[in-house]
C-alpha cells in the first residue's frame, strides 16, 4: 500500500512542487497551508509522514510537530525551512523530527530524505511490533513453564504421599500417621517463626521420616513382643538408611537431613549419631515434638489413644531432655482445637 505523505506549507508553489514529485514517487500526498489544517488531516487519516515548513503564519512548524507527535507519535517528520538555524534543528530533532531541509532545497534530496524516513519508520514499527511478540511469547513460555512445574511440583507430592501412606499401612497405622505429622510439623515450625523458604523441606522430611523402615524386616518392624537387643540395633538403623534413600534427590536434601536426625534427643540421648542440643537440626527437634504429640494420641494395639492433657503433661517432663525447651513453649502456646483440624478428630 503506498504511503500517505502530507505537505505543510504556506507557499502554495513550494507545496504543489513537492506534491508532484512526491506522486510521481508513487507516494499519496495531501496538503495543508498552515497548522491547523495539517491537524485536521493528521487526526482524519493516517499520515506516515509529514513535510512541516517551520515558518507558517499562525502556528509554527515546530508547534505542529510538537501537538502532532502528541497524538501521532508515529508519524515521521520532515522540517523544512528557509532559515539555517542549527539550534531550532537540533530542537526539531529533540522533539522526534527526522531530518531537517533547508530551502531552496533539490527535490532529489527531499524523495532521497523521504525514503529514509520511511524506512526508519517501518523498521521501528517492525521493531515494536516484534518486541510486542517476543514479549507475548516470553510470558507464555514463563506461564507454560510456570504449569508444568506446578504440575511436577503435584506430581512429586502425590508420589511422596502415596509412599508415605504406603509405609503407613505396612506398619498398620491408623488413619494417616505420616501426612498428620506433616501437618503438627508445619503448624509448630510457623508458630516457632520459622521462615516460609525453610517450610517446604520440613514438611516434606515429616512426611518421609521413615521411609527408612523399607530395610528393616517385617519380623523386626511388626513383631507384637520386646525386641531383643538385634532386633533394636536393626530398628536404630532406619534413619540413617532412610538418609541414604532420598539424599541423592536434589530437591530432597533438606528433607534428608530430618530424616537422619528425627530420632535424636535435645539431651543428647537418642540416635543414630547421639547429637546434642541445636546440633540437631531444627526440623527434627520439632519433628520429636509432634511425633509424640500423634503417637500418644493415636490408637495402638496395646492401649487406647491417650488425652491432649497427657500429652501436655509428658512434654512438659520432657522439655529439656527429649525435646528443646524453646519448642515445647511454642507448643504449648498453640490451643488444642488447631491440633484437633489438622488430625481431623476431636482429642480426650
Amino acid at each position: 500500500m503506498e504511503a500517505q505523505i502530507l505537505v505543510v506549507d504556506d507557499e502554495s508553489i513550494v507545496r504543489e512542487m513537492e506534491i508532484a514529485a512526491l506522486s510521481g514517487e508513487g507516494y499519496h500526498c495531501h496538503g495543508a497551508q498552515d497548522a491547523d489544517s495539517a491537524c485536521r488531516i493528521l487526526r482524519e487519516r493516517t499520515i506516515e509522514l509529514a513535510l512541516i515548513d517551520i515558518n507558517m503564519p499562525g502556528r509554527s512548524g515546530v508547534q505542529l510537530l510538537q501537538e502532532m507527535k502528541e497524538f501521532s507519535p508515529d508519524t515521521a517528520a520532515i522540517m523544512v525551512t528557509a532559515m539555517d538555524d542549527l539550534e531550532t534543528a537540533m530542537f526539531c530533532l529533540k522533539l522526534g523530527a527526522d531530518d531537517y531541509i533547508l530551502k531552496p532545497f533539490n527535490l532529489d534530496r527531499v524523495i532521497l530524505s523521504v525514503r529514509n524516513a520511511l524506512e526508519k519508520r517501518r523498521l521501528s514499527l517492525e521493531n515494536r511490533m516484534y518486541q510486542r511478540h517476543l514479549e507475548a511469547k516470553v510470558l507464555d513460555q514463563t506461564q507454560q513453564i510456570k504449569e508444568t512445574l506446578e504440575e511436577l511440583q503435584v506430581a512429586y507430592d502425590s508420589t511422596l504421599k502415596a509412599l508415605a501412606r504406603a509405609l503407613d499401612a505396612r506398619e498398620k497405622e491408623t488413619g494417616s500417621h505420616s501426612e498428620r505429622v506433616r501437618g503438627y510439623t508445619l503448624l509448630l515450625a510457623e508458630t516457632f517463626g520459622v521462615a516460609e523458604a525453610d517450610l517446604g523441606e520440613m514438611a516434606m522430611g515429616a512426611l518421609l521420616h521413615d521411609i527408612g523402615k523399607v530395610g528393616v524386616s517385617d519380623n523386626t518392624l511388626l513383631k507384637p513382643a520386646k525386641l531383643n537387643d538385634e532386633e533394636w540395633v536393626e530398628i536404630r538403623r532406619h534413619p540413617q538408611v532412610g538418609h541414604d534413600i532420598i539424599a541423592g534427590v536434589s530437591f530432597l536434601q533438606g528433607a534428608a537431613q530430618i530424616v537422619l536426625t528425627h530420632h535424636e534427643r535435645f539431651d543428647g540421648k537418642g540416635y543414630p549419631n547421639g547429637l546434642l542440643g541445636r546440633d540437631i537440626p531444627l526440623g527434627a527437634r520439632i519433628f520429636s515434638l509432634v511425633d509424640t504429640l500423634d503417637a500418644m494420641t493415636s490408637d495402638r494395639c496395646y492401649r487406647k489413644a491417650m488425652s491432649f492433657q497427657a500429652v501436655v503433661d509428658e512434654v512438659q517432663r520432657c522439655s529439656g531432655g527429649q525435646f528443646d525447651p524453646m519448642i515445647v513453649e511454642a507448643f504449648l502456646s498453640i490451643p488444642k482445637h488447631r491440633w484437633e483440624e489438622i488430625a481431623r478428630k476431636k482429642f480426650y
